[in-house]
């Protein structure tokens, strides 16, 4: 296979995972939680713990900003921050019981929006989705693990 044929095939696929995400999440209706706040809750919500580097890194937001919106989050007591044992100076974000509950409503949500993506998919696709998300992770998205 021609590397940059499979690059251009993967800059597409990136692109409409990006479309997609988007379909599935919009108009999901949380408790005046705005797009970034939702973003960043999601994030936490996969990852957790994690530090607000992390979340400024993954979210292409300034660490001011994300500062920022951790501090509203945390406000609304759906994040906690937790100090590093071993070095103090190190903080970790995870979800509160209430941003868990919050994030298992919206993933409900979500999900029903993808079970009727995928609900005149046979046994034999669905393997084949899964066969191709878990080659994705292990190859691609999460080479070091």
């Amino acid at each position: 296979m021609d590397k940059k044929e499979l690059f251009d095939q993967f800059v597409a696929f990136t692109t409409a995972v990006h479309q997609v995400t988007h379909e599935l999440t919009q108009d999901v209706k949380i408790d005046n939680i705005t797009p970034v706040q939702y973003k960043i809750l999601e994030h936490i919500k996969v990852s957790q713990p994690v530090t607000p580097t992390e979340i400024s890194d993954c979210q292409h937001m300034s660490l001011p900003n994300t500062s920022r919106e951790l501090r509203k989050l945390q406000e609304r007591k759906l994040v906690e921050k937790m100090i590093d044992t071993e070095d103090r100076r190190k903080h970790y974000v995870c979800l509160t019981a209430d941003g868990e509950k919050m994030m298992r409503e919206a993933f409900a949500c979500i999900e029903e929006r993808f079970q009727q993506l995928i609900q005149h998919a046979s046994k034999k696709d669905l393997e084949d989705i899964q066969y191709a998300l878990n080659i994705l992770n292990k190859k691609v998205f999460h080479p070091k693990l």
